[in-house]
């Protein structure tokens, strides 16, 4: 006898389903896992043995074959424990098989029977409501799930009370779904004194989804600045918060079940590896860029990354993609953030900073400045120098503009370009192609020319041409202007570090 269910596991954030057969035949007894397991799954047949024992069952005095459909994919991950255990117990005719046939099973067994709560249940359910199929799962992992409306979810915190829900002799209430808690709701632009043109960057920056880069000493507000980003970014719309919260699921930043309502910032040591950056390891998992998706990646003292790390950042910048190569396969990761650096002019920070000047200056500033290449530099669009405030202005009780005032103009912003690339695959400036710009013809005579004499000046690369374009269009869309044009450019441009 042959008993089947289904479970999954992750390819990126993809899943893919894998069918748990188990069959009880005669012969020398004992457990057999087939289908490319790893240690995990092997060692599950003992936490199986073990949970059973706990609840008053053993194993049959046969010869039990576990197979993981199709055998050549690498099965990993403690999650496979619950649905071995249930098609094992309807293969020795404890559970009706059919109890099981239309389900996805996920959990991690206890020595006592307990259910634990496993990584990646939100994607495991949409995948379950896609596939109309129902979702078996530990407790602790149900109001994550329940967010993924239309799915049937059976949830349990122990293997009895599992096998009693099955059964239909018992009825457990799963909790309800809850939201993220806000971190940076409180955080707000005119609690920054000073820094006008910084903040007009952070508001270009995100109206259209682009790459900025603070220059300055310490202690000039640029850690400031950046943290206060999310408070004038647009709000998620619900497929971006499903997701982000996808992701962080696989990754287990989800605790239990909070949906993520607020863009992600992501704020990684500069000690961080590759690895912890763009992703991957053993059992790959996805990196700080992908844990940033739809929100902002914040890299203070840029230069003190390694370079290889730094490196690693090209392909995704331009592909919104965090792409991970393996022997036999490769794991795509989303990775669509806006980077913001932060840096301070030199190795001691005070260079052109007539109260405290580095010694040797000249020296200080050039090797320091050489660390970033001019590959990463070209993917930024915004280059700014934020000095350091004045005691005037820090005494003053008037901060500026606040988040809510700003964040007006960028939704504004953000809208226009929403009905621009209604049917384009394109969603802020950003990502547009140059094709596009080409072809719609959007920038005035006036500001081509300027454009043109900047670039021949400044031997502007093709790739800083057309971000600077970007730029301009963003900040086109600020003004309300149709199209882009002399003013529009001149500012794009003075961001470049181009006059």
């Amino acid at each position: 006898m042959v008993a089947k269910i289904q479970t999954t596991i992750f390819q990126g954030i993809d899943i893919a389903p894998i069918d748990v057969q188990v069959q009880a035949a005669n012969g020398i007894p004992g457990v057999h896992i087939v289908g490319l397991p790893d240690k995990a799954v092997t060692e599950s047949r003992e936490r199986v043995r073990s949970a059973l024992y706990a609840i008053g069952l053993s194993l049959p005095a046969k010869k039990i074959t576990i197979n993981l459909s199709p055998a050549d994919l690498q099965k990993e991950g403690s999650h496979f424990d619950l649905p071995i255990t249930l098609a094992l117990l309807a293969a020795i005719n404890v559970l009706d098989k059919e109890l099981i046939s239309d389900a996805i099973a996920v959990g991690e067994l206890e020595l006592d029977g307990s259910i634990r709560p496993v990584l990646g249940v939100l994607p495991i359910a949409m995948h379950a409501f896609k596939n109309n199929k129902k979702l078996i799962c530990p407790l602790d992992n149900a109001a994550e799930a329940k967010w993924i409306e239309g799915v049937e979810i059976q949830s349990a915190p122990t293997l009895t009370s599992l096998i009693q829900t099955l059964k239909g002799e018992k009825s457990i209430l799963a909790p309800l779904p809850q939201l993220h808690t806000k971190k940076h709701s409180r955080l707000d632009f005119n609690e920054v004194k000073g820094q006008k043109l910084a903040k007009r960057a952070l508001e270009i920056a995100a109206a259209g989804g682009h790459n900025v880069l603070l220059n300055g000493p310490p202690g000039a507000g640029k850690s400031m600045l950046a943290e206060r980003m999310i408070s004038i970014l647009p709000p998620l719309s619900p497929h971006e918060s499903l997701e982000i919260s996808s992701i962080h699921s696989i990754s287990g930043n989800l605790k239990q079940g909070q949906l993520l309502q607020e863009r992600p910032f992501r704020n990684p040591h500069h000690s961080a590896s590759k690895v912890a950056l763009i992703g991957g390891g053993i059992k790959v998992r996805p990196g700080e860029i992908s844990l940033a998706h739809h929100g902002v990646l914040f890299m203070d003292e840029f230069p003190e990354y390694s370079r290889d790390t730094l490196e690693s950042l090209r392909q995704p910048i331009e592909s919104g993609q965090a792409v991970i190569a393996r022997a036999n396969a490769h794991i795509t990761f989303p990775a669509k953030f806006q980077l913001i650096a932060a840096m301070n002019p030199c190795k001691c920070g005070y260079f052109n900073t007539p109260q405290a000047q580095c010694q040797p200056h000249r020296n200080c500033a050039q090797s320091y400045q050489q660390r970033l290449s001019g590959p990463i530099l070209d993917r930024i669009d915004l280059h700014l120098t934020v000095d350091r405030v004045t005691p005037h202005a820090l005494s003053s009780l008037d901060g500026g503009e606040s988040s809510q005032q700003i964040a007006e103009r960028v939704k504004i912003a953000r809208q226009k370009q929403t009905e621009r690339y209604q049917n384009l695959p394109y969603e802020t400036n950003v990502r547009i192609s140059n094709r596009y710009i080409e072809e719609e013809n959007i920038l005035s005579k006036p500001a081509k020319d300027l454009l043109n004499q900047a670039s021949e000046r400044f031997h502007l690369s093709a790739r800083t041409y057309y971000r600077s374009i970007k730029v301009a269009l963003t900040i086109a869309d600020l003004a309300q202007s149709p199209n882009i044009n002399e003013d529009h450019m001149a500012e794009a441009l003075m961001f470049r570090g181009a006059f």
